[in-house]
């Protein structure tokens, strides 16, 4: 069981905070921290950080995408108040990166500015003040300008403690090594001093080892030209010595941090490719050298030194290309290939060219489309056509076409289907099957594709359902199963069946309830619990049951006070409460209390109208807010101000520029319009909505009021039908 951080301090060493596209560096520093051994003269001091530990663990660092709306989530939100420090890894990606800028922003709110250390891995600080190359900034603006009391940022600047991971500067060794001294609150040349001195006697013998290693093959590399079949012999010893030190050798110089030793090994093997022909030696030697070529440009690739990575790759795709091309039936040899352009299309994204990336990444699948003849039922392939369809689906939601963007993603579900049914025990497959549903499902309600939403979080609740049956005690599976309950409960009432949605939504609120009583004091527990009991509280009062949806509306008004009590900062807790709030003004206008629904509405806009107004596109704050501006205008006496609340609502609708076809954000344009007595502008979106099969209760009950037909969409009910039958529970 966790315990709350005020009882045992910050529960994290350090939280870092990168965009995706630097996953490579942020997986980098988080196994270089945690597997960081303080030196033991050290352990046991007091600095102004604190007692130095003997480990720096564990370290927080979101290994999933956030959420589609602006706030951060409940986990990132209590990750960074259980943290001693963050570390922002910036680059030209993360400078433009929203998240990154809303982290910071919440932990200087925290009043920790002076516990922000940067790791500079590309492009250049400050630049957006130089004219021309406002594009190379590395500094997100949080970063870059104080914070004032009132939790905004000001135009004061300030200066980040940065370490320079960039060539010719710190380097890899040294910036990882003023992090860590920054975290600990010593001196860097001590901290640098003490390590070199633990690992000076490790280090003669890896020394030592390299050293003969590099000696021995350049020996046989030299005896090549004595007789053909003796030089292929030794040069396959020699070229396997030369993986051993691409492979065990580079590793254990990483660890203990000798980069110099490193490189230096890997150049003179680079050398050593270089100077040896790509003819008249064997097949089996030239895959040995694009292998050992692919390890340098992934050893270069982790450096961050990405033109020589680049360098390695293209080495390496030159001998595997000939390969594969001289034995079209080797699978073997077609996936060795496609890897390796895989490898130079990541390169391509790191540098942040998307277009050659994502040719890279369509060459790489097209080799390993010319293989699938010869090998139906080879799951690595399988595998990499995967990842590489995953790898283009990104490149295409980077560059905003989300549509595109659907078709890789959904062959990656149908790739992963045919993994998982063959390995049904890989739970890591299985998770990740579910995680591929639920996007398209996403992705579907935005467009408008009720059927194909339900059927998508259908199969994730499946999924989810059967991994959670496997491990009762696993409660993070258990977290996955409730989440998606959820959603699924709350779709399937957008299309007019509440009784399952109902369901599921109370399944949801009693798995919220099972995992607090392993944990009470976990806020993202409490959180769901609120929320649920609120969306299950709308739909009992729009089934009728006023009762039981006041009932409902109590503990998760309670709760949410004491969320944002606790962390006023939190803008995802400030939403939500926002909503709740105007379900206990729904709940009061239905009961007749007219008064007392525009006060609790009036509230909600309190809250809903800074967050609009700082962020605009965002989805879930444009629905809360236009419905919050509805309901206003459905309780308000005065005409006139009724009427500019509607016509308010409509701007902001206006201002959306993606997921134009979200059938929610239609079926508030059409009451806004209807409200404002405009029903010939509304009739086509209704006729839209009636087409999508979208049949919430609200609008039912409006257009009925309104005296227009909305009759029931038989086709889509037994679209529906047919997609939840699918589903199976365990």
């Amino acid at each position: 069981m966790e315990h709350s951080a005020a009882a045992s301090g910050p529960r994290y060493r350090a939280f870092i905070s990168y965009s995706h596209q630097d996953q490579l560096w942020a997986q980098w520093l988080h196994k270089s921290l945690e597997s960081y051994r303080v030196p033991s003269r050290l352990v046991g001091q007091t600095t102004a950080a604190g007692v130095i530990p003997a480990r720096l663990i564990p370290v927080f660092r979101d290994r999933d995408e956030l959420p589609s709306a602006t706030d951060l989530s409940g986990k990132v939100n209590e990750a960074l108040a259980q943290s001693a420090a963050m570390i922002v890894i910036c680059s030209p990606r993360s400078a433009t990166s929203r998240w990154v800028n809303e982290e910071v922003l919440a932990f200087k709110r925290m009043a920790h500015a002076n516990r922000i250390f940067c790791l500079i891995v590309d492009g250049e600080p400050n630049a957006s003040d130089l004219p021309g190359r406002q594009a190379e900034e590395c500094f997100v603006p949080a970063l870059r300008f104080q914070v004032g009391a009132d939790g905004q940022r000001t135009r004061e600047r300030t200066e980040p403690i940065a370490a320079d991971a960039r060539a010719g500067n710190d380097g890899k060794a040294n910036a990882k090594l003023k992090l860590i001294s920054g975290l600990l609150d010593v001196g860097f040349d001590a901290l640098k001093q003490r390590e070199l001195q633990r690992r000076n006697r490790r280090m003669a013998a890896i020394t030592a080892l390299a050293l003969v290693v590099m000696v021995v093959t350049t020996a046989l590399a030299i005896s090549a030209v004595v007789a053909r079949h003796a030089a292929e012999r030794r040069q396959k010893q020699a070229e396997t010595l030369v993986n051993f030190m691409l492979g065990d050798l580079n590793d254990k110089l990483a660890q203990v941090s000798r980069l110099d030793i490193l490189e230096a090994v890997d150049n003179q093997a680079m050398s050593y490719f270089q100077s040896l022909p790509t003819t008249d030696v064997t097949d089996e030697a030239l895959a040995q050298r694009a292998k050992a070529l692919e390890k340098i440009g992934s050893v270069r690739l982790d450096q961050g030194h990405l033109p020589a990575a680049m360098e390695s790759f293209q080495a390496a795709s030159k001998l595997s290309a000939a390969l594969a091309d001289s034995a079209p039936a080797d699978t073997a040899r077609r996936i060795a290939h496609a890897r390796i352009l895989a490898f130079i299309g990541t390169t391509h994204w790191y540098q942040g060219d998307l277009d050659r990336a994502q040719q890279s990444y369509v060459s790489a699948q097209t080799v390993l489309q010319r293989a699938e003849p010869n090998a139906v039922n080879d799951l690595e392939l399988k595998f990499e056509l995967a990842m590489i369809d995953n790898n283009i689906g990104h490149v295409l939601e980077a560059r905003g076409r989300l549509d595109e963007a659907s078709a890789p993603y959904q062959s990656t579900l149908e790739l992963s289907q045919k993994l998982v049914a063959a390995k049904p025990d890989k739970t890591t497959w299985a998770a990740q099957l579910g995680g591929a549903h639920n996007n398209l499902g996403k992705l579907a309600l935005l467009r408008g594709d009720l059927a194909t939403a339900v059927a998508e979080y259908a199969a994730d609740d499946s999924i989810e359902s059967k991994l959670s049956a496997r491990d009762s005690k696993d409660n993070g599976q258990l977290e996955n199963m409730m989440r998606v309950r959820a959603i699924l409960g709350r779709t399937l009432a957008l299309t007019g069946d509440v009784e399952a949605g109902m369901g599921d939504l109370r399944q949801a609120v009693e798995l919220a309830k099972q995992l607090i009583k392993v944990d009470p004091n976990q806020s993202n527990w409490q959180e769901y619990l609120a929320l649920y009991s609120s969306q299950l509280g709308r739909l009992r009062r729009l089934a009728g049951d006023l009762p039981a949806a006041q009932e409902l509306m109590v503990p998760s008004l309670s709760i949410y006070l004491a969320l944002t009590k606790q962390d006023p900062a939190n803008a995802g807790w400030q939403r939500e409460f926002a909503e709740v709030q105007l379900e206990q003004a729904a709940q009061s206008r239905a009961a007749g209390h007219a008064d007392a629904s525009r006060m609790q509405t009036r509230g909600a806009l309190t809250i809903l109208d800074p967050l609009l107004a700082k962020q605009p596109d965002d989805r879930a704050i444009v629905l809360a807010a236009v419905g919050a501006k509805l309901l206003l205008a459905s309780v308000t006496e005065d005409a006139p101000a009724a009427k500019q609340l509607c016509n308010e609502a409509l701007k902001a609708m206006q201002g959306v520029n993606s997921g134009g076809g979200d059938p929610r954000l239609l079926a508030l344009k059409a009451e806004s319009l209807l409200a404002l007595g405009r029903k010939p502008e509304a009739q086509p979106i209704v006729e839209q909505l009636w087409n999508s099969g979208y049949r919430d209760l609200e609008l039912v009950t409006l257009l009925q009021h309104e005296h227009i037909d909305y009759p029931t969409n038989a086709v889509f009910q037994q679209q529906i039908q047919a997609a939840t039958s699918k589903s199976v529970r365990p």
